[in-house]
């Protein structure tokens, strides 16, 4: 090799090298918390620690409540959403058996024929078919693998299953989810029965009220004002006991569409009874614990297990590629010639080795947004963590409360109880009229419409607790779900 020659090929080298794709400056920031480092020993100091405290995967069973186990169980069969989760999942699936069929040899095989006209000066073909047009006919066997020596497909498929295993993990939530939403909508439609109970009490003694007024005035023993007000007072129990209907409407629509069936299904169901939360209490090692246990926290880490995937598939890209590649079979060109004679026979076989140098920051850009979408993950993840220890340690502290409101509220009716027994008793003795025992029952009423919304929302808070404990999920053992 000449000097020049020699000057020309190292020069090229150096330039090859120059541009070689390089991942220097890009890396991740992200970092998942450690699960233990979230305290929460105060926030639960007065509260009982067990280890059988997590929820059972059937945990409306505990409620004692038939209807409401049939209701959940009707939901769990034809609510369509949860079809939607299971497609998802199976979507998933799917990209990740592509994935996995990237990873293998390839094989197909080709059979064509084409008609042209040769030019007199074709290099190719031979003498006897120059200048006429004549018929090509091939048959051939081709193969080729991509040996994937960095382990960057095997990383696009790992990545890939990550996410199938997540999208499994949320149609599970979805479950659970509904499961949920149908306890809460049944609790709600308690409630809105309790709310008309009272409105319809408030109704009579409203009613009475008018219609003694009405006798008092026409004995010129009350007023027109009076009157007037206690008028008003009737309309807004009627309202309100109208509005009573309105919510059970409400609550038995919201059931139907719960359980995938049409707004006739709502209004077959019965009242329900009061539901029991029972104690209070919360699993030791909650903060451990709950990663394995809430199935939102199992698909966050899976998805930051897959991104961690794509940066090294990402990484990959910028080493040299190797691949295999084989043709065998037969071409043959000329209308006399049989395409399976001997002479026709071909093949090739080789490897081909790839290696990136311009690519105008592609594979760069490529990183630096693997990078990202991990550190997005972990992100996820740890505000998915600490919202749920925070959302667990706020529904024990609301549970604990709404139970002193429950106590006070009992003693507040048995006050407004003795209340109403005494003016009525006074009433009978003639020491006081008969709007008295009237007024003070107004406070009865109103004792038994907050108590209601107070049981009404112990219940609710116990089934959003039991959600927030996971609601019966428990994960299996993986690579992911380990870590």
């Amino acid at each position: 090799m000449s000097l020049p020659q020699a000057a020309i090929v190292l020069l090229a080298a150096c330039i090859a090298l120059a541009g070689c794709a390089a991942t220097g400056g890009l890396h991740t920031n992200g970092k998942t918390i450690d699960a233990s480092s979230l305290r929460s020993d105060q926030s639960f100091a007065n509260v009982p620690l067990s280890p059988t405290a997590w929820p059972a995967q059937d945990w409306w069973v505990g409620f004692g409540d038939p209807q409401l186990t049939a209701l959940i169980e009707e939901a769990l069969q034809h609510n369509p959403t949860l079809d939607e989760a299971q497609a998802r999942a199976r979507q998933a699936q799917a990209v990740a058996d592509v994935a996995n069929a990237a990873r293998l040899p390839q094989a197909d095989l080709e059979a064509g024929a084409s008609g042209v006209r040769l030019s007199n000066k074709d290099p190719v073909y031979p003498e006897y078919v120059l200048g006429h047009f004549a018929w090509g006919k091939a048959v051939t066997a081709n193969f080729s693998w991509d040996m994937d020596v960095w382990g960057g497909k095997r990383a696009a498929w790992e990545a890939a299953l990550g996410r199938s295993r997540a999208a499994e993990i949320d149609a599970r939530a979805a479950r659970i989810q509904l499961s949920v939403n149908v306890a809460r909508a049944y609790v709600a439609l308690g409630y809105a029965f309790a709310e008309r109970d009272v409105a319809e009490d408030e109704v009579k003694r409203t009613t009475q009220t008018l219609t003694l007024t009405r006798r008092l005035l026409e004995g010129g023993l009350s007023t027109p004002q009076q009157e007037a007000f206690a008028d008003s007072q009737a309309a807004s129990a009627e309202q309100e006991k109208t509005q009573a209907e309105r919510a059970i409407d409400a609550a038995r629509s919201s059931l139907s569409v719960l359980l995938g069936q049409g707004p006739d299904r709502g209004l077959s169901i019965v009242r329900p009874h009061l539901l029991d939360p029972g104690l209070i209490a919360v699993p030791d090692q909650l903060q451990v614990n709950l990663i394995g246990r809430r199935a939102d926290l199992v698909a966050a880490r899976w998805q930051v297990e897959a991104a961690s995937h794509d940066i090294k598939a990402a990484k990959t890209q910028f080493l040299p590629n190797i691949s295999l590649s084989a043709m065998a079979g037969v071409v043959a060109v000329g209308g006399s010639v049989n395409v399976f004679q001997l002479p026709a026979r071909t093949y090739s076989v080789g490897p081909a080795l790839t290696l990136p140098i311009f690519e105008g920051g592609r594979l760069r850009a490529n990183l630096a947004g693997a990078d990202a979408q991990y550190d997005e993950a972990v992100a996820h993840y740890n505000s998915l963590l600490i919202s749920a220890v925070n959302e667990v340690a706020d529904l024990v502290s609301a549970l604990s409360s709404v139970r002193t409101q429950i106590a006070l509220e009992q003693r507040a009716k048995q006050d407004a109880e003795k209340s109403w027994r005494d003016a009525f008793s006074a009433y009978k003795g003639g020491v006081s009229g008969p709007l008295t025992p009237l007024a003070s029952r107004q406070q009865l009423l109103l004792a038994d419409q907050q108590l209601a919304a107070l049981q009404s929302r112990q219940a609710d808070l116990s089934i959003r607790l039991i959600d927030a404990l996971g609601g019966g999920y428990m994960s299996e053992p993986s690579s992911a779900e380990a870590r």
